[in-house]
């Protein structure tokens, strides 16, 4: 049963970051979908595909915020174990497009497993942390990271390893925000450092490819580099105020690749500039600041999780995004939340989204325990 009195609690302010996010980000994809041509602009499916899901993603969303979070303990397993079969089905009946298997065709849409299963993941990974008494030792860390390792190593073998990286990054923000002891500190300073560079050779050969053009991106300028150097063209050549609203002309030309997923944000940087950019970026930092609030003032270890899983979530997704787009970091393939174009991605970012609200409106209603 709902209680109305939660409705008196919404956290406007979330609710509010994410509306000016999505419509910033339709608006942008409005502008990557539009082709100029003599008899006038043609839209292509992308913007209304996304004005569906945005739909699809607020009911879900509304869904999830009537329910009391707390329940989803009771169903954290099975939830969990029904996305690891959805990706071993994958791996046997999957669709392939552009030369990865990812998705699952369900006839009148195309889904895709890896998103769901980053939604189990933290809400498993919130219900072990709540019930692990004080810091992680070994024991409670390594059943920590079986919950983000199985899956993970599910999802690189679509290939697709930016998810795969997102995946363990949220349970890997979840462990730093719960903390580990002393000891388990201390090896890890040490092993980790010394262990990275050898899944340089667990890589695929066009994962290697991105990292040598990462570090050397005119090496192949028509190749590997394009699209780091077509991006970073798109970003400066916006200068400080940006070109327009539909004048942009490395995404108008159609020499920036990706421009509707990956590369969204070089498509806002040469329209609206330095200025706009920095802009984006405030609003991006105000709708981390709301989960972070939500996060440490939860009324119970379960709601705190969550939230924290969900602006890790959004952390890393946020930073990597712009970070390869700038080239100060690898192409990973993992979208900027509510500016890039996707479906289920999209859908899935409105349910983070949902449980930071479900948590905010109950810690005024619920004794802290």
């Amino acid at each position: 049963m709902f209680d109305r009195r939660l409705i008196f609690h919404i956290n406007w302010g979330l609710l509010t970051l994410t509306a000016i996010l999505f419509l910033v980000g339709v608006m942008n994809l409005y502008s990557a979908s539009t082709l100029r041509l003599a008899s006038g602009l043609e839209i292509d499916t992308y913007f209304n595909k996304q004005l569906l899901w945005g739909g699809v993603g607020l009911c879900v969303m509304t869904a999830l915020v009537l329910i009391d979070y707390r329940h989803l303990k009771s169903v954290s397993w099975a939830y969990f174990i029904l996305c690891l079969v959805l990706l071993l089905g994958v791996s046997v009946a999957g669709k392939t497009i552009y030369g990865a298997k990812r998705w699952l065709d369900l006839g009148f849409f195309n889904l895709q497993p890896t998103e769901l299963t980053k939604i189990a993941v933290l809400i498993l990974g919130a219900r072990l942390m709540a019930r692990m008494e004080g810091k992680l030792g070994w024991i409670n860390l390594g059943k920590a990271l079986l919950v983000g390792l199985v899956p993970a190593v599910l999802v690189v073998k679509q290939p697709d390893l930016g998810s795969a990286l997102n995946i363990l990054l949220i349970l890997g923000g979840m462990i730093l925000f719960k903390g580990v002891t002393g000891s388990v500190f201390k090896v890890l300073v040490v092993v980790l450092p010394i262990m990275i560079p050898f899944g340089w050779f667990f890589l695929h050969d066009y994962q290697k490819q991105r990292i040598m053009t990462f570090l050397d991106p005119g090496n192949d300028p028509l190749g590997a580099g394009y699209h780091i150097i077509q991006s970073q063209i798109a970003i400066g050549s916006g200068g400080f105020w940006g070109k327009g609203f539909l004048e942009g002309t490395q995404s108008q030309l159609r020499f920036l690749p990706e421009k509707h997923t990956d590369f969204a944000f070089a498509v806002f940087g040469e329209e609206w500039g330095f200025f706009g950019s920095i802009i984006l970026l405030i609003l991006f930092c105000s709708f981390l600041y709301q989960i972070y609030i939500v996060t440490m003032e939860a009324k119970d270890d379960f709601g705190s999780y969550l939230a924290a899983g969900v602006f890790f979530y959004f952390f890393w997704q946020i930073l990597i995004n712009i970070g390869m787009v700038l080239g100060i970091m690898p192409v990973v393939g993992i979208p900027l939340p509510f500016i890039s174009y996707g479906g289920s991605a999209s859908v899935v970012n409105f349910c983070m989204v949902g449980l930071v609200l479900n948590v905010a409106m109950r810690r005024f209603v619920f004794k802290k325990g």
